[in-house]
């Protein structure tokens, strides 16, 4: 059984325009020690649908349907007292903006101590003690002269790691982390990169990922999740992702994704602009954008189907699956791009053919994304 189930999950936010479905019929699970990337641009869906795990939704948000199950319990069925003990100590969240994830008139070190207090049965003395070696375990220096500061006093980084403390305070199972990385210069977001990265492996904490940017999840995530317009176009494993994209609102993603020695006088941009949800397109949402569209995907709405043969998705989280008509063989033209792996030495190997884009590996094995011809 997996630790956490989300099964056909339905967000709606009511507003003076309409109805907004930030969340339309997303399933997906994740297990024990694994790290999954939830990723796609602004306005996705991707913080409510992880908003929605703990039911933080604002008043104008409601969960209409689906399940949401953590160890075979149905959240959504918890009444709030039960809620109010899992949150923070089973399942902990990061939040994207932690300087207003901080309360301003309590110092750092009480605020998780609290956390640690509100969860288990220990003194004072022992909460602040374990508050600074939370705070020393994830790299602030000077814990204890740390433990008296307000959250002003903080830097963003430090702000960051200090509601990542908080939010390890309780030893969790799950670690919903919402764009933590974003704001924060490039070497701040390599220190917490590289801290999310020992913390999972040191303590097997599973890690839901919220992010925009791909280097991030080449670097952390075992498998991926691409959401677009409120619902997941693509799952894959994080090498299958990057190596092979299925759907080409994913290679829009990757091959717009910034690298060391691109040349390029501009980026390449995925065309157009994300849907309006108070009235989505018909059919394929991703369809007024997409280069290789065709009549029928107006028409029809492309369900999720393995990339390989074209079955339907079995839900098994490791199979390769995106939501296309190509892979049902309703388009006439195909997918025209293709996926080239370059070694250390330069030498390119196409590891797939679909015309138009290519994905590349550097020296260092990183992997990277561009247009080809452009990204030379």
């Amino acid at each position: 059984m997996a630790l956490l189930e989300v099964e056909d999950l339905v967000v709606q936010f009511y507003t003076d325009d309409g109805v907004v479905r930030p969340v339309d019929d997303i399933s997906y699970e994740i297990h024990d020690g694994e790290t999954v990337g939830l990723v796609g641009e602004s306005g996705a869906g991707k913080s409510v649908a992880s908003l929605a795990l703990l039911r933080l939704l604002e008043d104008a948000g409601e969960i209409v349907s689906g399940e949401i199950r953590f160890r075979g319990r149905n959240l959504l069925e918890l009444p709030a007292d039960e809620l109010r003990a899992l949150r923070g100590n089973e399942i902990a969240m990061v939040f994207q903006d932690a300087g207003a994830a901080l309360n301003p008139v309590y110092t750092v070190g009480e605020q998780i101590a609290e956390t640690i207090r509100a969860h288990e049965a220990v003194t004072d003395g022992d909460a602040r003690d374990r508050a600074i070696g939370l705070l020393e375990q994830v790299g602030i220096p000077d814990p204890g002269v740390r433990y008296s500061d307000y959250p002003h006093e903080l830097s963003g980084g430090m702000q960051q790691r200090a509601v990542i403390a908080m939010a390890l305070s309780c030893d969790p199972s799950l670690l919903v982390c919402d764009e933590p990385t974003t704001g924060l210069d490039v070497t701040i977001q390599a220190g917490l990169i590289e801290l999310l990265a020992d913390l999972t492996r040191e303590s097997e904490t599973a890690v839901q990922l919220v992010t925009h940017d791909l280097g991030v999840v080449a670097e952390l995530c075992d498998r991926v999740l691409v959401q677009y317009a409120g619902q997941i176009v693509e799952r894959a494993p994080v090498e299958e992702l990057f190596y092979d994209p299925g759907h080409p609102y994913t290679v829009g993603l990757l091959a717009s994704t910034p690298r060391l020695g691109d040349d390029r006088e501009r980026l390449t941009t995925v065309p157009g602009m994300a849907p309006d949800l108070v009235d989505p397109p018909t059919g394929c949402r991703f369809h007024p954008r997409c280069p290789y569209a065709e009549n029928v995907c107006a028409r029809r709405d492309p369900p999720l189907v393995e990339t390989e043969g074209g079955s339907t998705d079995d839900s098994d989280p490791e199979t390769h699956v995106a939501a296309c008509l190509e892979y049902t063989g309703d388009l006439s033209d195909g997918l025209d791009y293709e996926v080239v792996v370059h070694d250390a030495d330069g030498d390119g190997n196409e590891k797939g053919d679909r015309g138009g884009d290519e994905t590349e590996r550097d020296g260092d094995g990183r992997r990277e994304r561009g247009r080809r011809g452009e990204s030379q």
